[in-house]
C-alpha cells in the first residue's frame, strides 16, 4: 500500500520534468531539466530496488550508471544522467508504474476492508439487518430474509476475504514488483559489451 504514494511521486516528477524539458529543449533550457528529471528518477528507482527483495524473496542487483568522464566540463557533467541507458528505463518506469501501483493498492485495500468489516459484522450488523430491505439479496440465494441469516452470511463473506487475504495481497505485491524487476534491475544481469580496442575504434566509427 505504501507503493502508491511513491508511484504518484515518480509519475508526477517524471511527467512534469519530461514535459517541461522537451517543451523547452529547442532553446537548450530543457536539457538541464531533462537531466535533473533523470537524476530524480534514479533516486526514486533506488527506493523501489530497496523494496524489491522483500517481495521477491531474493536480492536484486542495481544496474550501473555511466559516470562523467574525467576532466569533463560542467555541461557534460550536468548532462551525464541522460547518458546511461538505465536512466531512460527509470523514466519509463516512473510513468507506467502508476496504473500497476493503483491496481495493487485497490486490490489490497478492498480485501483488507472486506476482511475487517466482515469479521466484525456480528458486533454492529444487527442494527443494519433491521433496516428494511437490507437482506433482500439473500432471497436470490434461496436463503430466508432474516436478520440472523443476514449477519451469518455477511460474516462468512468476511471470513472468505480473511482466508484469501494473504495470497491476494501477495499477488498484488508481485504485480507491481514484476514490472519494477524488469525495468529497474534487468540491465544489471545483461552481459557487458567488451570495450573496443584501439584497432577496432576506426571500424566502429565507420559503422
Amino acid at each position: 500500500m505504501l507503493g502508491l504514494p511513491l508511484a504518484v511521486a515518480s509519475f508526477t516528477t517524471t511527467v512534469a520534468g519530461v514535459s517541461a524539458g522537451l517543451g523547452s529543449a529547442v532553446a537548450f533550457v530543457g536539457l538541464p531539466v531533462l537531466a535533473a528529471t533523470a537524476a530524480a528518477s534514479r533516486h526514486l528507482a533506488d527506493l523501489e530496488r530497496v523494496a524489491l527483495p522483500g517481495v521477491l524473496g531474493h536480492p536484486v542487483a542495481r544496474p550501473s550508471y555511466a559516470p562523467a568522464p574525467e576532466g569533463a566540463g560542467w555541461f557534460r557533467r550536468a548532462m551525464n544522467p541522460l547518458t546511461s541507458g538505465q536512466a531512460w528505463m527509470d523514466l519509463l518506469y516512473g510513468i507506467i508504474a502508476l496504473p500497476f501501483s493503483l491496481a495493487a493498492f485497490v486490490l489490497t485495500a478492498v480485501w483488507w476492508a472486506g476482511a475487517v468489516a466482515g469479521l466484525t459484522f456480528p458486533i454492529y450488523g444487527w442494527a443494519i439487518a433491521r433496516i428494511p430491505g437490507a437482506g433482500e439479496g439473500l432471497q436470490w440465494l434461496g436463503l430466508p430474509d432474516t436478520p440472523t441469516m443476514f449477519v451469518v452470511v455477511t460474516t462468512a463473506v468476511g471470513a472468505l476475504f480473511a482466508l484469501t487475504l494473504v495470497p491476494v495481497v501477495r499477488i498484488a505485491a508481485l504485480l507491481k514488483a514484476s514490472v519494477a524487476q524488469v525495468l529497474l534491475t534487468r540491465a544489471a544481469y545483461l552481459p557487458e559489451k567488451p570495450a573496443a580496442t584501439p584497432e577496432q575504434e576506426p571500424a566502429l566509427l565507420a559503422a
